[in-house]
């Protein structure tokens, strides 16, 4: 028998971050993970992504931790795992534009407090949102991965896949990830993307997907015998569903393989027993709800996120409308093409969707345009890969000139301005950043912080005193 030529797929791990973010709603402590850090550092994962994306907001406003601890604990126990984080460009982690020295400053905290890999994208894949986020990142010695929110449309021919990798390489891109947040991307499909996107460049591809439309595992699978470097997966216990594959599954499907990882499945069947409870817990609290563990075909029906199409039914039931359910479902691709065909992911999934909705109950077209939807034509988010509706855009902006330049071109620097409002509450220099992104939450948990240490150092005092016994 011939021997087989040995290319390993290489395995990031998304239980830390994407994995419980997508199941629990970003509410993994921790204290949950530290126990097991020592086993998965021992597994060989290319990375284990950990932080970043609504793993930042979740921390400092539902469980009162502060991200940048939980950070510098999980880099002091991976000592041989590289540790990667989810950075929304311009955005960073929060929900609007920031000024370039907030970016730069993010950037540079995050790699100093132990992130290794930053994976940058942009909600409508404008790589000008993503150029100072990458700069920071090379410039501090960090591995830059832009990733493209993967969507469908006409404007979204091979030819734009390849010609924005092209341009992701030269802006100096360590690698590329293909970011496919809806389940859209089916397994012929991605052997002819990824196929073609190898042809374009020469950095490393990278593929991100979720199972919500049932495809996920087969679209590895022709993505792996296409040539991907890396594809992401989450240990079986918050695995499948609106997750990713299961990190064991894709594992054994390359056992034997010129692709297998040499991962050991012993050792995986230990740390997939260490997070089953924690599945079992969720499962019983609610906080795990059982319908976003099946398939959601509808996704590939209508191109729209999971997430997306239960936000819109809440919505309609709110103002009494679900009859109206079909008619939303027609109106989104309509909304989508005015403002300019964008992937829908956030922020622009929920702006189209809620627009949606808006338009079908007034009964005229953008007779109620959101703040948002008025911030989109006016340029504010960036530009779209197709043109406005000038009609659109004219009803809903009027006469205001829209914005063409990079829109962070027009913010001013903030960042001294943030320090010194918040100087009252810095214990460390990273509080800035917290505040900069959720003044009011951070403010929350900074006033929590203070509590705790002061009952910290009252116990403390009164024991020295001889109050209490040591």
């Amino acid at each position: 028998m011939a021997e087989i030529t040995k290319k390993p797929i290489k395995i990031t791990e998304t239980i830390l971050r994407d994995a419980h973010q997508s199941l629990i709603a970003t509410r993994m402590t921790t204290e949950q993970m530290l126990p097991i850090i020592d086993k998965m550092d021992k597994v060989g994962y290319h990375s284990v992504e950990c932080w970043g994306g609504a793993t930042f907001d979740a921390s400092l406003r539902f469980l009162k931790e502060d991200p940048w601890e939980r950070l510098r604990k999980l880099r002091d126990g991976f000592k041989n795992t590289k540790l990667q984080m989810l950075f929304r460009g311009q955005n960073i982690l929060g929900y609007r534009h920031y000024a370039d020295d907030v970016v730069a400053y993010f950037v540079q905290k995050s790699i100093a407090n132990g992130i290794d890999i930053i994976r940058i994208f942009d909600c409508l894949n404008d790589i000008r949102n993503l150029e100072c986020a990458v700069n920071a990142a090379k410039a501090e010695k960090g591995h830059a991965q832009i990733a493209l929110s993967y969507t469908l449309g006409d404007a979204y021919t091979l030819e734009y896949w390849k010609d924005i990798a092209k341009k992701i390489e030269d802006m100096g891109a360590d690698s590329i990830c293909i970011k496919d947040m809806a389940g859209l991307l089916v397994p012929y499909k991605a052997t002819e993307l990824i196929g073609a996107l190898k042809d374009s460049v020469d950095i490393p591809i990278q593929l991100h997907t979720h199972y919500t439309s049932g495809v996920a595992s087969m679209t590895y699978l022709k993505a792996v015998e296409a040539g991907v470097d890396v594809i992401d997966t989450a240990m079986s216990p918050f695995a499948m569903g609106t997750s990713q594959p299961a990190t064991e599954v894709m594992v054994e499907t390359f056992k034997g393989t010129e692709y297998d990882t040499g991962f050991d499945q012993n050792l995986l069947a230990e740390i997939a027993d260490y997070f089953r409870p924690m599945r079992d817990e969720a499962l019983k609290s609610g906080l795990l709800n059982p319908k976003v563990m099946g398939v959601d075909i509808k996704t590939l029906l209508y191109q729209v996120p999971g997430g997306m199409l239960s936000n819109m039914v809440s919505q309609l039931s709110e103002m009494h409308a679900e009859d109206k359910y079909y008619d939303v479902l027609k109106e989104i691709p309509e909304v989508r093409k005015d403002l300019g065909e964008p992937p829908l992911v956030t922020p622009s999934s929920q702006i189209v969707g809620t627009q949606a909705v808006l338009n079908v109950i007034a009964g005229e077209r953008y007779k109620t345009p959101t703040k948002e939807c008025k911030a989109v034509l006016s340029g504010e988010y960036g530009q779209t890969v197709k043109p406005f509706n000038a009609e659109v855009q004219k009803k809903v902006i009027g006469d205001a000139e829209p914005i063409t330049c990079r829109p962070a071109d027009l913010i001013e620097p903030e960042l001294a301005k943030i320090e010194k409002e918040m100087a009252e509450w810095k214990q460390q220099d990273e509080d800035v950043l917290s505040y900069a992104l959720f003044p009011q939450v951070a403010k929350e948990f900074f006033a929590y912080r203070k509590a705790q240490q002061d009952k910290v150092d009252l116990t403390k005092a009164d024991t020295e005193n001889g109050a209490y016994p040591a």
